[in-house]
């Protein structure tokens, strides 16, 4: 069994993101305690108590006392830093604030992605963005799809500039009762985005660093296609994020997919479940034709064993409010896409809570979790 000492040496291999030290180095383990039959105890002291990288502590630290021979189970615990105690960590630190999480009102963030272009992923997510607040809840929209941007334009919001604060943050354009963020509002009205990868991680990082998001329930962040460079920097940036899969029911937009979904976990991000889109066409007459094929969705997610959470149908309406910038779910929330993405949205409301986690003594569950990968949000 071993003693606190022991653990302590080990928990030197937990580093936080932001502050880029040992959680030991600066003092953040208030206490370890070794129970009968090789349990441990960890208590970590938070910087904030809104942290947005609690699970990466949460995991890491049972991670590293797990590996310990003789320790059976992991309990992380967790408490904020009282105001002398984060006066003396600034002093260490010869820095006049600490990180204070730029996301830290956030309770859930959703990065929405596919495998390919032209499945209707970011209709889905302007649509699903107002689905969700429709049912009362507090939600943001980020545009990460840098050079497809659309979002925008499909909040009626194209051509407008955001405003600063005096707190020098951007902030979000409201549409539908959605804060929405886009590279779009910065370049010139359809201009192309001719950037590579440093640019895009320094763009990507502002976008959730200098934004007053604000308290959100939900922060969906719209994806390019692929798994290039903008979906490897947000699964740094958020290592706690959840992932959700757009695909069309046909069998080569599926495989692509698969390949979205094995970026997700090579990266340690979970995915929250498969969305088949263009299920079928719904004429306005009610008649359904299967243009894609049939059944492609429910095949992705049973193969990668997560919940299929809903099948959208393609209407002409769903296309027409697109265009003309206001979701069909505002618009004619009966039309069959809109309720099939209302459904969507209850899903992810029973999948994911909206309210923030209490952190005081939140025990964790997970004996042996993955270590996640990558960093947090540099703070200013």
């Amino acid at each position: 069994m071993p003693d606190q000492d022991t653990i302590r040496k080990a928990l030197e291999a937990v580093i936080d993101p932001e502050l880029r030290r040992s959680i030991v180095e600066l003092d953040m383990v208030r206490s370890i305690d070794v129970g009968a039959n090789g349990v441990v105890d960890v208590t970590v002291s938070l910087t904030t108590a809104g942290c947005p990288i609690r699970s990466h502590f949460q995991n890491s630290v049972a991670e590293a006392v797990g590996a310990l021979e003789g320790v059976s189970h992991v309990n992380v615990y967790f408490d904020v830093l009282t105001e002398e105690q984060k006066s003396a960590l600034k002093q260490k630190l010869g820095r006049g604030s600490l990180p204070a999480g730029a996301l830290a009102q956030v309770a859930n963030v959703i990065c929405i992605g596919s495998g390919k272009g032209g499945v209707g992923k970011s209709t889905l997510t302007a649509n699903l963005a107002a689905a969700l607040a429709a049912e009362g809840h507090s939600v943001g929209v980020l545009d990460a799809d840098v050079w497809g941007y659309s979002i925008p334009r499909m909040y009626g919001l194209g051509g407008l500039r955001p405003d600063v604060s005096a707190e020098r943050k951007i902030i979000p354009l409201r549409s539908c009762d959605v804060g929405v963020m886009s590279i779009g509002f910065f370049v010139e009205e359809d201009a192309a985005v001719v950037w590579r990868g440093p640019m895009l991680h320094k763009a990507l990082t502002q976008f959730l660093q200098d934004v007053e998001w604000g308290a959100l329930d939900y922060l969906l962040i719209d994806l390019p296609p692929g798994t290039g460079d903008v979906s490897m920097t947000l699964a740094q940036l958020l290592p706690a994020a959840h992932f959700l899969i757009v695909t069309t029911p046909q069998a080569t937009a599926q495989k692509v997919a698969r390949r979205a979904a094995e970026m997700a976990r090579r990266v340690d991000l979970p995915i929250l479940g498969i969305v088949e889109n263009m299920s079928a066409f719904v004429t306005p007459s009610g008649e359904r034709f299967a243009i894609f094929g049939q059944g492609g969705g429910g095949e992705l997610a049973d193969e990668i064993d997560v919940p299929l959470l809903g099948r959208v149908p393609l209407t002409m309406p769903l296309r027409e409010q697109a265009d003309e910038g206001l979701p069909l779910v505002v618009e004619n929330p009966d039309d069959p896409a809109a309720q099939s993405i209302r459904q969507i949205a209850r899903g992810i409301l029973a999948a994911l809570p909206p309210a923030p986690l209490e952190l005081t003594l939140l025990q964790s569950e997970v004996p042996q979790a993955p270590k996640p990968v990558g960093m947090s949000l540099p703070m200013a």
